[in-house]
């Protein structure tokens, strides 16, 4: 599994979200780095190893386990888990299954459905799975900066995917086959009784201005969680740690040392 690492002290991994690789976290790496060990990964299928056999399944559950796989293998120990969208429920599967990797997790507009009480299967609202569809179909005939439009725009703004930074877009161009498999393997439902069971500290972040979905989210695991935080930055969408990384990185900064403090 490709990472990039920098920096000393506590280690802090960055878990990224769909069409996005160990690049989307370079403002944090950079600003946190001094005070921790911040490391990076592309889960698998991700760039910059993309020519992945189809035999290679792409599935949320093996980038959960992939996490603490890639712990043990470079013996780094316990973890401050930081995921964003899609990252953020492979990394509460994650923690739930791996607790003694975890030290903190920090999720950042977690991504998939809630279980709603009285709704027998949880899914997202049907107008979100008929968008991604068309997204999905998009790329795979070809037109796949309209297919990348589409979905960026729908979990952020409208206009987001033009205003987007050429970096940003290069990385989505680049993990664009993704998103048609991510469509066929759905997230799981967040759970309270899940929840529950994980009991190290958590914050959530969500942004200002995200969509509606990720922001029920964050409110729903709010009540859930044990020992958990909520933060919430001004001003800010679903790529709250690009548009405002000052903000995002003192959050997180000072949870972290706030949870170590308390240990």
């Amino acid at each position: 599994m490709p990472y990039i690492e920098c920096g000393s002290g506590p280690l802090v991994l960055f878990v990224h979200g769909s069409i996005c690789d160990y690049r989307y976290w370079q403002p944090q790496i950079e600003s946190l780095s001094p005070h921790y060990r911040c490391v990076a990964v592309s889960l698998t299928h991700y760039w910059p190893i993309t020519n992945m056999p189809r035999t290679v399944p792409f599935s949320w559950s093996e980038h959960a386990d992939e996490l603490a796989q890639f712990i043990d293998k470079l013996s780094y120990g316990p973890a401050h888990v930081v995921g964003h969208s899609r990252g953020g429920c492979v990394a509460f599967h994650f923690g739930l299954r791996h607790p003694d990797h975890l030290r903190t997790l920090t999720l950042a507009d977690p991504g998939g459905p809630i279980e709603v009480p009285g709704r027998s299967l949880p899914v997202l609202p049907e107008t979100v799975n008929a968008l991604r569809g068309h997204a999905a179909q998009l790329i795979e005939s070809g037109e796949v900066e309209a297919g990348l439009e589409l979905f960026v725009d729908s979990v952020s703004r409208v206009g987001s995917w033009t205003k987007s930074p050429a970096a940003f877009r290069t990385m989505a161009i680049d993990n664009a086959d993704t998103l048609p498999r991510q469509f066929a393997d759905p997230l799981p439902a967040y759970r309270r009784d899940a929840a529950e069971r994980i009991r190290c500290p958590i914050l959530l972040i969500d942004g200002e201005r995200s969509p509606d979905l990720f922001r029920r989210n964050v409110a729903a695991l709010v009540d859930w969680f044990p020992d958990v935080r909520r933060h919430t930055i001004r001003g800010a969408s679903h790529a709250m740690n690009l548009a405002h990384p000052a903000a995002f990185n003192r959050a997180l900064d000072e949870f972290i040392s706030a949870s170590a403090a308390e240990r």
